[in-house]
């Protein structure tokens, strides 16, 4: 056991939800309630954002009821958000409140951009001498935080992109008579995860089954290939589907759709159209009719078909941080998801260094993408499979779904309001 700093914990939540990431919250508060080192649990609303502006909530007076309910509730219940820490006294504000607040144990659960604030914010505790242990906590659907074998939110966006899928191609296979395209555009900024998983819709026994084409970020796109596998697919179904990945890239780099040229405050370019861009293509070259969905924030809301391994992996990452700030006296770390040896799917938790995922993406393998650049292997369907499996327990109330909310207690704010440029 290592030596437990006396004081509070906060946890946070940042960057885009997915259909599991309070059930890593849940982790995280269920396992500090279990340490007497810990004297107050606190949650910072809104991400980093709610930190600097001292927005504060009280978890350990959150029934136990509303906890456990967590575990099937979407989005951000914390809030979250895209804010970018840039300047100094950004970072060193967040140092003055939780020396005003007496926090010893950060846990900040996100994606790339999130894990790199939590290293800086640790790194700038330890040169000023301020006893302080953080742990990232993975978070994202895009699973492209490398150091880990999969991200939770992945296995539960896999799982309704692909229910979309099949339930998409029934009413296709009615409406198409060789003369069909239908495109379905999912999120993925510089990896192909969630498109590729959309393959899973398929049956072995039934090769055609949809998506019969699918297009990553990892494979340059060319407007003439596109048209000769669309044609190819139409020889032999009734309509052809096609789902295309929100990043897709030409053969320069470049993105074939953004929204108006727009970027987040992390420099991003703000992505949305690439199915629209393929319907187009489809209507405009092939003389055909086309259609074009976009999963849009459903695929990372949808808690009423999400994954029960997901969710009870996100569930052991937040409950690993805390343990390995506590008990092992990690700091600078991120939870990883460990991928067991065995012949039948199991997992256990890891921990990489902040600063590794921070700079890093992790791409779907090219040895996983097949010759053919739309369709994926055996590899991938042995990756994922595993990570779509059970069903999460949804409780409805007059036939819709009763998700928990908190009561957010305020915490006494200790310090002036933050000046913002």
């Amino acid at each position: 056991m290592a030596e437990e700093l006396e004081g509070n914990c906060l946890v946070a939540q940042s960057g885009g939800p997915t259909a599991v990431i309070n059930s890593s919250l849940a982790g995280v508060i269920n396992e500090a309630l279990n340490h007497e080192c810990v004297e107050e649990i606190y949650g910072g609303l809104n991400g980093i954002l709610g930190i600097l502006n001292e927005d504060l909530i009280d978890l350990a007076e959150e029934s136990q009821q509303t906890i456990r309910a967590l575990r099937y509730t979407p989005s951000s219940a914390l809030g979250t958000c895209r804010f970018k820490l840039k300047r100094e006294q950004d970072f060193q504000r967040v140092l003055q409140v939780f020396n005003a607040h007496n926090i010893r144990y950060f846990f900040y659960i996100g994606g790339n951009d999130s894990q790199g604030t939590a290293d800086h914010i640790s790194r700038l505790a330890q040169s000023q001498g301020y006893a302080l242990r953080v742990i990232g906590i993975p978070k994202t659907i895009d699973n492209d935080l490398v150091a880990t074998d999969h991200c939770p939110g992945y296995g539960s966006v896999m799982k309704y992109a692909a229910t979309t899928v099949k339930e998409i191609a029934y009413d296709n296979e009615s409406m198409g008579q060789g003369d069909l395209v239908s495109v379905l555009e999912v999120m993925g900024r510089n990896a192909g995860w969630i498109a590729a998983g959309t393959s899973l819709a398929k049956r072995r026994e039934h090769p055609g089954d949809p998506p019969h084409l699918i297009y990553l970020p990892e494979v340059a796109f060319t407007p003439e290939k596109y048209l000769d596998d669309v044609q190819r697919v139409l020889g032999k179904e009734r309509y052809c589907f096609v789902v295309v990945g929100e990043g897709l890239v030409d053969r320069d780099g470049n993105y074939v759709a953004t929204s108006s040229g727009q970027i987040d405050s992390f420099g991003h370019a703000q992505l949305g159209g690439a199915g629209e861009y393929l319907r187009k293509l489809a209507e405009q070259h092939l003389g055909i009719k086309a259609r074009a969905a976009k999963l849009g924030i459903g695929q990372r809301a949808a808690a009423h078909c999400s994954s029960q391994v997901d969710n009870d992996e996100a569930f052991l990452a937040g409950q690993a941080a805390v343990k390995a700030a506590i008990e092992a006296g990690e700091t600078d770390k991120m939870v990883t998801i460990i991928r067991s040896d065995a012949d039948q799917y199991g997992s256990e938790t890891g921990l990489c260094d902040l600063s590794t995922v921070a700079n890093g993406v992790k791409s779907v393998p090219e040895s996983w993408i097949n010759d053919d650049g739309v369709s994926l292997n055996f590899q991938f369907f042995k990756y994922a499979l595993p990570l779509i499996e059970g069903e999460v327990g949804v409780p409805y109330e007059n036939g819709v779904p009763n998700f928990a909310r908190l009561y957010r207690i305020r915490v006494d704010r200790m310090l002036d309001a933050h000046k913002f440029e």
